[in-house]
């Protein structure tokens, strides 16, 4: 019997680039391949839902796990794999923080299922007919589909969570450190976000270039206006999440000249990463009336967006609430 690390990977709501950035590890994946068994991985093996229940508890050494919860099928499947794993890793901004999908927090679960089936330019539903969660089919056989939950919720918001790899998606460097240090047993504290806890500007290319005062007086969109290479980003009225995010990244969107827009999450003494950044942009705009501030804000068209841009489940906001 192969005494190789069993290892798991599962796919929740999320883009699938975070399955990508394990192939992105090049010629590094058959280091890994070769060193553990992989015995879930639906999106690149022919895995069944039966198989993962046929696994004795805790017999999986590690299951990396991407992407928010939203389906009762979602939530089903992690709660068995937290059952049947001794570790798990939460992986990548979706599955950390909401993600993307998160954002659907701005909205009633009613609102997002009526624009769907209903209202939505292009659709052709005149009955206004909706999925059903059970029926019958013609062999009076009972068909089940995943109940679309209230809220998107974050990994850890439904099971105990071990570890955390940032990043949407996390790169080649984090996910092989996370893996060598499961391998060679070295693991941190139980918690640990596998990324450096220093905020991004600590390694911005471009820090020394970061006025002590910025005194903004507007914010610039980067389809509407060019950035200059060589200084610093937020400086130029460009919003930039690169105070309130941690670090880890290696800077990749600020070296290709686009401001980063905050998928590592906070550091571990931030409470709320969009919360931070207002604080920070608060002391920073240069008008102090306001009708002028109120001018100058308006360059922000969509402030949960870029605020919360990855992390709205997890942010003291979390959710609308229509009363």
């Amino acid at each position: 019997m192969s005494a190789k690390p069993k290892v798991g990977f599962y796919w929740c709501a999320s883009c699938g680039g975070c399955e990508e950035a394990v192939v992105d590890l090049a010629e590094g994946v058959l280091d890994v391949v070769a060193a553990v068994d992989i015995v879930l991985w639906p999106v690149a093996m022919d895995f069944k839902r039966s198989d993962v229940e046929g696994m004795a508890d805790k017999s999986m050494t590690v299951c990396f796990i991407n992407g928010a919860v939203r389906t009762s099928e979602q939530e089903e499947m992690v709660r068995m794999l937290r059952k049947k794993a001794q570790f798990v890793i939460s992986f990548g901004s979706c599955a950390n923080s909401g993600g993307i999908p998160g954002l659907a927090n701005q909205f009633s679960k009613e609102t997002i299922l009526k624009f769907v089936y209903e209202d939505c330019p292009g659709v052709d539903n005149s009955a206004r007919t909706r999925p059903q969660t059970r029926m019958k089919d013609e062999g009076d056989r009972s068909l089940h589909l995943p109940v679309f939950r209230d809220m998107v919720r974050s990994l850890d918001q439904v099971i105990d969570v071990d570890y955390y790899l940032p990043g949407c998606p996390p790169t080649p460097k984090l996910i092989m450190g996370g893996v060598q240090a499961l391998l060679s047993g070295k693991l941190p504290a139980k918690g640990t976000v596998l990324s450096p806890d220093v905020a991004l500007c600590d390694e911005c290319p471009r820090k020394d270039s970061k006025p002590t005062d910025l005194a903004l007086t507007e914010f610039k969109r980067p389809h509407l206006a060019p950035i200059d290479p060589e200084k610093c980003i937020l400086a130029q009225g460009f919003l930039c999440m690169g105070p309130a995010t941690r670090s880890g990244c290696e800077a990749l969107c600020v070296k290709g000249n686009m401001p980063c827009s905050g998928c590592f999450g906070p550091t571990s003494k931030v409470r709320d990463q969009g919360a931070k950044l207002v604080s920070c942009l608060a002391g920073s705009i240069a008008a102090k009336e306001t009708p002028e501030i109120d001018k100058v804000l308006s360059g922000i068209p969509d402030p949960v967006g870029s605020f919360y841009r990855y992390g709205l489940p997890k942010s003291m906001l979390k959710r609308r609430i229509d009363n």
